[in-house]
């Protein structure tokens, strides 16, 4: 019995690896975010399992039943719609399950959005704190305001709703003038890379409204 935490590619289908192919060719089952999106991923690799539905909606009911047929003997992969799961995905619930119950565990290396984000980013890669996603409301100044002291470069992800919220609010808690970088659709055809102070960004997107639009990772100097 082991759970494997199975990267999936952000965009291009290449960046699946080699070892992630065997696994998910290997397990008795596949616990997806989305079985939709994961079925056309596992026709494209010619791999045909059982597919279980395991996203942020269900997590906490359906961790009991993930680890029953873990016990059962059963080896079962985790996998997300994009990139690793755990990082701004459903995976810490049934992975501190696995921990609890002495299930091994099997975490594969592999895409993940920030990771390309920070090292384009032209900023310092030594130390930074990944945030995910701000809270939509309640909450969302007091880290703003938490960040603006931070010395470390900041990396975050952003819908695209909200990506010109976030560069006024960088303005507005930070600084007009603190070097950012926006990355957008990466490692897709359209990928993009704004980079600038919070100003120049800001308007860079509110000029072209076209360009908000994909997965965005914002990466933001550190004071």
């Amino acid at each position: 019995m082991k759970l494997y935490l199975v990267p999936t590619p952000i965009g291009n289908l290449e960046d699946i690896t080699l070892r992630a192919i065997r696994v998910l060719g290997e397990v008795d089952g596949i616990l997806a975010e989305d079985t939709r999106n994961s079925g056309q991923l596992l026709k494209h690799l010619n791999i045909s399992k059982p597919l279980y539905s395991h996203h942020a909606h269900n997590e906490h009911t359906g961790v009991p039943g993930v680890i029953k047929m873990l016990k059962e003997g059963k080896s079962l992969a985790l996998i997300s719609d994009a990139g690793t799961p755990g990082i701004s995905d459903p995976g810490y619930l049934l992975v501190k399950a696995c921990v609890d119950n002495g299930i091994e565990v099997e975490s594969l290396p592999g895409a993940t959005a920030f990771v390309p984000a920070l090292v384009n980013s032209g900023f310092p890669t030594d130390r930074f704190v990944y945030e995910g996603f701000l809270p939509h409301k309640k909450g969302r100044q007091t880290r703003w305001k938490a960040l603006a002291e931070e010395e470390r470069t900041i990396v975050l992800y952003e819908s695209p709703h909200r990506l010109v919220k976030a560069l006024e609010q960088i303005i507005e808690f930070i600084s007009a003038d603190r070097l950012v970088m926006v990355g957008r659709e990466i490692s897709k055809m359209h990928e993009q890379m704004v980079r600038g102070t919070a100003t120049e960004v800001l308007a860079y997107f509110t000029a072209h409204p076209d360009k908000v639009r994909g997965e965005i990772v914002i990466v933001i100097a550190g004071k």
